[in-house]
């Protein structure tokens, strides 16, 4: 029986965050995943504020930045359609992140799988810490020890460690071992989503809407765009039955200057269909147990926090397990930490997410003209243009008032005043937010 100081049940890159931030720290962490090459499925590639903070903290930010595109703002353009004619644009605004008083001040977008190899090559610098076996899988505890099913010849080994990390995702068996509860929302819409080519000068985030339609574009290295189209929920066999030509029509109307980009699409095959959940764990933690990422929550994709989410779980959860290791204490009552930080922020962000996904889930006129004011608004109006970005930033949580919902759909009048940048400062989160127990003894 082997045995390690921290077991992660997944090498994806919530598992392999953790694993970096535990092998550079000294912790013996071993990594099972059970994939043997890149998964085919589309993963999240969009990295926020907090996240490219905390993967600089691990060495890794130089190297992303090489493989990676950055851009500090996202567009959003309101088309109006016409029957046989080009549709015209009745609105115009933007999401800024260089508002935020940080050098962290972009997002950007990186191929999930180039983020991952990343990750592992990080992590095997730390040989002396690291393990990562694969391809295996968690199936189990027996008398409180990790039973792994190797793949390749169906044996089974145990794995005996101080603290065992669920982060397999949506479909964790460390969450079904735990019996948690969460609750699945669905929503009535799907996306279709798939990387095409991208003219050089188009550079930043880009949403363009319609009263049925919704197209995110987001730029990827080397001149690609990751696309993310609304479908109404069930619609995808009736579009595939019209043929690749609707995905072109639909794309140069929405975005013309990607129509000689978008035939380059020739099949279906290409176009993967993601199905949007929203859940919540009700705990994190039990006993020497624990959840990270998609094992813990699901998050609607509209505000781009997924991926996001794991890593700064993984950063949460590292840091104390590296505490731990350094008071020579292995207590397990000192994981309660890492849940009393992590899901209350979860939590807050999964409801802002749910909220974006709102804004674009009906086709009513009326709903549509709430959508439009709400982000012009929330562009022209300082504070609520401030606390946007902030929020979905990660860098810190500066919560909405009433005042600011009044003003978001135009009841009251927009604010001219500019934020202080100390003002914006107080509601970053400081380091003892985030590391609470490391101000003293934990009762």
């Amino acid at each position: 029986m082997k045995d390690t100081d921290v077991l992660v049940h997944g090498g994806g890159v919530g598992g392999l965050a953790l694993a970096v931030k535990l092998a550079s720290n000294g912790v013996d962490v071993a990594v099972v995943e059970q994939l043997k090459a890149e998964s085919p499925s589309y993963k999240g590639e969009l990295l926020q504020p907090k996240t490219l903070q905390l993967l600089e903290t691990l060495g890794l930010l130089d190297e992303i930045l090489k493989h990676g595109h950055t851009f500090d703002a996202i567009e959003f353009n309101e088309l109006e359609r016409r029957e046989n004619e080009e549709p015209i644009h009745i609105g115009h605004s933007k999401m800024d992140y260089s508002l935020l008083s940080s050098p962290y001040n972009y997002a950007l977008m990186i191929p999930h799988e180039k983020l991952k190899k990343i990750m592992l090559d990080k992590a095997r610098e730390y040989s002396d810490y690291f393990t990562y076996i694969q391809p295996a899988r968690f199936v189990g505890f027996e008398d409180e020890v990790a039973q792994i099913k190797y793949t390749y010849d169906k044996t089974y080994e145990n794995m005996s460690a101080h603290i065992y990390v669920g982060a397999e995702g949506r479909n964790s068996p460390t969450r079904n071992e735990m019996g948690v509860h969460s609750e699945s929302k669905t929503y009535n819409h799907h996306f279709l989503t798939v990387t095409i080519p991208r003219p050089s000068e188009f550079q930043k985030g880009k949403i363009v809407t319609t009263n049925h339609r919704f197209l995110g574009l987001f730029p990827l290295p080397n001149e690609k765009v990751r696309t993310v189209f609304l479908i109404k929920a069930g619609a995808y066999q009736t579009l595939k039955q019209e043929g690749i030509e609707y995905i072109h029509q639909a794309y140069r109307e929405l975005c013309p200057e990607l129509g000689d980009y978008v035939t380059q699409l020739q099949s279906w095959k290409d176009i993967q269909l993601m199905i949007p959940t929203m859940y919540h764990v009700d705990h994190y933690v039990s006993e020497n147990v624990a959840l990270i990422g998609d094992a813990a929550h699901a998050v609607h994709p509209m505000a781009g926090e997924g991926m996001n989410l794991a890593i700064q779980d993984a950063d949460v959860l590292g840091q104390l397990i590296v505490w731990m290791k350094q008071q020579s204490t292995w207590d397990i009552s000192h994981l309660r930490w890492y849940e009393i930080v992590r899901r209350p922020r979860a939590q807050f962000l999964l409801e802002l997410s749910h909220l974006s996904a709102l804004a674009y889930s009906f086709p009513y006129r009326w709903w549509r003209q709430v959508r439009m004011k709400s982000i012009v608004q929330m562009e022209q109006d300082p504070v609520l243009h401030v606390k946007q970005m902030l929020n979905i930033s990660g860098l810190g949580r500066w919560d909405n008032t009433i005042i600011d919902r009044a003003i978001q759909i135009g009841i009251l009048p927009k604010r001219n005043k500019p934020i202080k940048e100390d003002e914006q400062l107080s509601y970053f989160f400081e380091r003892t937010e985030d590391y609470p127990w490391e101000e003293g003894e934990i009762e």
